[in-house]
């Protein structure tokens, strides 16, 4: 397997693994592509194998991130999944080299995961595996990891608006969503409302468009959250099932 950087020169023409051939994501897979294409300029680097799969890794610097976090000179991981037949062959390992020769000129790494592998997160596991610390936490579950190239350097830290754990809508049904994940537009746009009218309880739905909103957020994430009454319920697009437990 081969490396492949997308740029605006060839993104029409690649894949950009998600959602390849899922038609109702359609629109999100163009949001996403056209999301990424606006972001290039910032620095936003997407790397894959050059395959028709999920073996991919995102990152950018922290100063153009759309994440909560604060800080200088560090490299952000926004997204790196390597799925199923691909694991175990080192695809992993030189994503990871790709991104660490381009914050070379930089103080080093962080990326947003949780306590344990949870879906559309970056294995802690691996993280930790990689060189990867602990260096920041916010409630219910999430854990900044971070990996220094410069030793004197000072990790970024989480925002203190996205530790609070809860949303301030504490109303029925609340999510957040952004573009930067293919699937996000069709469930939380055409599922999760048909689900709220269902059940009679009330949706209100946060569109993130921008680096300053999502620097608003009260968690430390901005693919997809669903609240309910205020408190977190799943990161999980098909929100259904766990607000199902809830509200029933």
């Amino acid at each position: 397997m081969k490396l492949l950087k997308l740029a605006k020169e060839n993104i029409v023409d690649e894949h950009i693994c998600c959602a390849i051939s899922d038609k109702k994501c359609r629109d999100g897979y163009q949001m996403k592509k056209d999301w990424l294409t606006a972001e290039f300029k910032g620095g936003y680097t997407f790397q894959k194998m050059d395959v028709r799969g999920k073996v991919f890794i995102e990152y950018v610097p922290i100063e153009n991130s759309w994440l909560p976090l604060k800080g200088k000179n560090f490299m952000v991981i926004n997204c790196f999944w390597v799925s199923g037949q691909f694991k175990g062959k080192g695809s992993g390992k030189e994503l990871f080299q790709e991104c660490l020769e381009d914050t070379k000129s930089m103080d080093g790494i962080v990326a947003i995961s949780s306590d344990k592998k949870r879906p559309f997160m970056s294995d802690p596991k691996f993280l930790k595996h990689l060189g990867f610390e602990i260096v920041d936490e916010a409630p219910p579950f999430f854990k900044l990891w971070g990996l220094k190239t410069n030793p004197k350097a000072t990790f970024p830290t989480i925002m203190a608006n996205a530790k609070s754990g809860t949303c301030p809508d504490d109303k029925g049904i609340t999510a957040y969503y952004s573009n930067t994940c293919p699937f996000t537009e069709y469930y939380t746009n055409d599922l999760l409302r048909e689900y709220a009218k269902s059940k009679g309880v009330p949706l209100t739905i946060h569109h993130i468009k921008s680096q300053k909103q999502g620097h608003k957020m009260p968690i430390p994430w901005i693919i997809n959250s669903v609240f309910y009454k205020g408190e977190l319920v799943t990161l999980e697009l098909k929100a259904q099932r766990h607000l199902d437990k809830i509200i029933t």
